[in-house]
């Protein structure tokens, strides 16, 4: 099933992001965590690609497998940087082979030690985009950042750039993680403003372990409220408390984002089913 047809039938939507094994040997313990966590049953679930594509043949197996074992929808993520025309095309006929509708398209980060420029064919997200939605019939998705991408100069630009990508075809946004609704609330006003219309989902991260925190700032460079940053200094030393309450500060985001008129609502699972499963018990009545 393809996800815009999720999100038309006007029902909230979870859904779950997974990742897949850096290495072989870890394949099986990954592929259990995966379908631990689509026996859930969420709406659908995203599962990442690495860097330069070097796990690709494990998304393509991951998000596969979730699909023949439990019938729950998913997106596989596909990156450009690194990447030929040929490199892209291979990897879609694998999508379409394994019975891949969806895919989120990314340029993805320049991976460590590569030789040579890394952007060959692809230069930006929107060009991928529209070289999917020539070569088949995906649904395609992509990626947006509440805050501004790292790269951009500003938010206007970033926003200029964001509308390029739907323009070329993107049928659904999935935010970067934040840590506070009102960066996303006034993120989706300025992008309305410019005639951005597809839905925008909100991404949540659950922060279980004190660490994570460095690790998010890191990656996406988001702020922290101080409200949040309260609860790890005073639970970031107490694995258990921490995990509790990181689960109810996430569950807390995604009540009141609902409560505001938003309907789709995306988890970073970070491959941990019991995580997953307490939030989807804490919207349980939410979510009907």
């Amino acid at each position: 099933m393809k996800v815009n047809e999720i999100l038309s039938n006007g029902k909230i939507t979870l859904s779950f992001e997974v990742f897949p094994p850096k290495t072989d040997a870890q394949f099986e313990s990954v592929r259990q965590a995966t379908i631990d966590v689509a026996a859930l049953k969420p709406s659908y679930m995203s599962v990442t690609y690495g860097a330069g594509g070097n796990t690709r043949k494990n998304t393509v197996a991951i998000a596969k497998g979730i699909q023949d074992t439990t019938g729950v929808t998913t997106i596989a993520h596909l990156t450009c940087v690194g990447a030929t025309k040929e490199n892209i095309h291979n990897t879609l006929d694998e999508m379409k082979a394994a019975g891949i509708e969806n895919v989120l398209a990314l340029r993805g980060d320049r991976p460590r030690d590569f030789e040579g420029d890394p952007f060959v064919d692809f230069h930006y997200a929107s060009e991928l985009v529209s070289e999917i939605k020539a070569y088949g019939d995906f649904c395609v998705g992509g990626a947006c950042y509440p805050e501004g991408h790292v790269e951009a100069a500003n938010k206007s630009e970033d926003i200029i750039n964001l509308k390029k990508k739907v323009d070329a075809g993107c049928e659904f946004l999935t935010t970067q993680m934040f840590f506070d609704n009102n960066i996303f609330f006034n993120f989706l006003y300025r992008v309305r403003e410019q005639g951005i219309s597809v839905p925008v989902i909100p991404g949540i991260m659950p922060i279980t372990r004190a660490k994570q925190v460095e690790t998010a700032r890191d990656l996406s460079g988001c702020s922290m409220p101080q409200r949040f940053l309260n609860l790890v200094d005073r639970f970031g030393s107490n694995p258990k408390a921490m995990e509790q309450a990181g689960i109810a500060y996430a569950t807390d985001q995604i009540i009141d984002l609902i409560a505001n008129g938003i309907n789709h609502i995306h988890v970073y699972s970070m491959n941990k089913p019991q995580i997953a499963e307490a939030i989807q018990k804490n919207l349980s009545e939410i979510l009907k």
